[in-house]
């Protein structure tokens, strides 16, 4: 049988099929060695592309914060700041639940060293350049950056909470997980004392 490998970018296959790893298997099963086997390629041919299990690792968190970069600049821009700021709250916790693995390879992973791998954190700091400058745009006279990490931490928080199998028992009232969202949203802009944000519907 054709080796699988031979038939695509082995460079490209590398990665996906180490993503399949760690989605199926844990990110402790993600060797050089087993993604060979898998792809049914001598053990020396993934080190052509890269030189350790780091640097594919390295690189599948990078590509996750570039998309979550780019998912948060899908952001709709409105003349009131606080809209814009509430906004993005919606975007992050819509990319954690719409794509668990790769928020958890970027938040809930131990990572490569990043001095050994500048380029895997350039669009994580493009995200949070994000937040800095919606909240900038708010003129609140604080310190942009702690309200950053605050405003981060909450929708991570957040994020994190919505993804736990644990919250399906909690005997919740009915429609509480639905309004969760914004409720956080409207805490959120009452801590940094500014008007809550407007709801907006579906089909806005």
């Amino acid at each position: 049988m054709a080796k699988r490998a031979k038939h695509e970018d082995l460079r490209e296959a590398i990665i996906q099929e180490a993503m399949t790893i760690i989605e199926t298997s844990g990110i402790e099963k993600l060797s050089m060695r087993e993604v060979s086997r898998r792809l049914e390629v001598s053990h020396q041919a993934p080190y052509k592309h890269f030189s350790s299990r780091d640097h594919i690792l390295a690189e599948i968190v990078k590509r996750s914060f570039e998309d979550f970069a780019v998912h948060l600049d899908k952001c709709r821009h409105s003349p009131h700041p606080h809209e814009n700021l509430a906004e993005m709250g919606r975007l992050y916790v819509q990319y954690a639940l719409e794509h668990p693995l790769q928020y958890r390879l970027m938040f809930g992973t131990p990572l490569p060293d990043p001095v050994s791998h500048p380029e895997m954190m350039q669009s994580s700091r493009h995200a949070f350049s994000l937040l800095k400058d919606a909240i900038t745009q708010m003129n609140l006279g604080n310190d942009v950056e702690m309200d950053a990490l605050f405003v981060f931490a909450t929708m991570h928080g957040l994020s994190s909470m919505m993804r736990l199998e644990v919250i399906d028992s909690l005997d919740l009232s009915d429609g509480v997980l639905d309004m969760m969202m914004q409720h956080t949203l409207h805490r959120i802009s009452s801590a940094l004392g500014v008007a809550a944000p407007t709801s907006r519907s579906e089909d806005d």
